[in-house]
């Protein structure tokens, strides 16, 4: 087998896996980890957040309907300024985007 037929292989297997892990998360897990550690600065429901700011952090439908669930999974794994490392696991991050995936 090619390198390029191994990649091709692999890729196509790739959807699987993901949805094998979408199927493991909890979004009510992730609706408390969201409401715990993002409510002070995201509106992660339909409410407002602690500490509103016009022109603040996006509220999490926003961010449902902007971003797919491998892009969710990058930008909480390394999360770059003004957003605070929460050094969430894996775990953690599954159920934040199972969550966030119920907001679109």
């Amino acid at each position: 087998m090619t390198a390029q037929q191994t990649m091709v292989a692999a890729l196509a297997v790739l959807p699987a896996l993901l949805t094998s892990l979408a199927a493991r998360a909890d979004a009510a897990a992730g609706e408390r980890l969201a409401r715990q550690w993002c409510a002070s600065c995201h509106v992660v429901d339909g409410g407002s957040p602690a500490t509103a700011v016009p022109q603040g952090p996006p509220t999490f439908r926003t961010v449902a309907g902007h971003l797919d669930p491998g892009q969710l999974r990058v930008f909480l794994s390394h999360p770059h300024p003004p957003m605070p490392d929460l050094a969430l696991t894996r775990a953690e991050i599954d159920d934040l985007i199972a969550y966030i995936e119920t907001l679109k």
